[in-house]
C-alpha cells in the first residue's frame, strides 16, 4: 500500500500545482502563451523534473509558433523558476526543470476525429445496403 503513491510522484504533484501558479503569476514574458502545466514528472534522484505543457496561441500567433515561442520562454526562465519553486517547496534538491510539449490532446482529437469518420462511413454504408436491397425487393 505504501508504493501507490511514491514520494516523487507527490513532488511531481507539488510542482505542477506551484509552477502553474508562478508561470501565470511571476511572467510577464508577451512571447509567453496562455500556459497550461498538464504533467510533472520527477526522476527518481530528484535531479530533473520533465514538465508537460500545452500551449494556447494568443494576439493571432500559429499554433506551431506559439509553441515553440511558449517552450523557449520557459527553458530560458528555467532558473528563475527554479528558484521561486525552491521558496515554496522545502526539498533538499530541487530538480532541473525541462519542458517539453504535450501532445496527448492534439492526438486525442486526431483519433476522435479518425472515430467519427469511420462511424460515418460505417452509417453511410447501412444505408446504401438498406437502399439496394429496397431497389431488388420492388421488382
Amino acid at each position: 500500500m505504501a508504493r501507490d503513491y511514491s514520494r516523487t510522484q507527490r513532488i511531481a504533484d507539488q510542482l505542477q500545482k506551484e509552477l502553474a501558479q508562478v508561470i501565470q503569476f511571476e511572467i510577464k514574458d508577451p512571447r509567453l502563451g496562455m500556459v497550461t502545466v498538464s504533467y510533472a514528472k520527477v526522476s527518481k534522484d530528484l535531479g530533473f523534473a520533465d514538465v508537460y505543457i500545452t500551449v494556447l496561441p494568443l494576439n493571432g500567433k500559429d499554433e506551431d509558433e506559439a509553441i515553440v515561442d511558449s517552450l523557449k520562454v520557459l527553458n530560458n526562465a528555467a532558473g528563475f523558476l527554479r528558484g521561486e519553486l525552491a521558496r515554496k517547496i522545502k526539498l533538499r534538491v530541487m530538480p532541473q526543470l525541462r519542458f517539453h510539449f504535450d501532445d496527448t490532446i492534439e492526438r486525442g482529437r486526431n483519433l476522435h476525429h479518425l472515430i467519427e469518420a469511420t462511424i460515418r462511413q460505417e452509417n453511410q454504408n447501412k444505408r446504401d445496403a438498406s437502399d439496394t436491397s429496397n431497389d431488388t425487393d420492388e421488382d
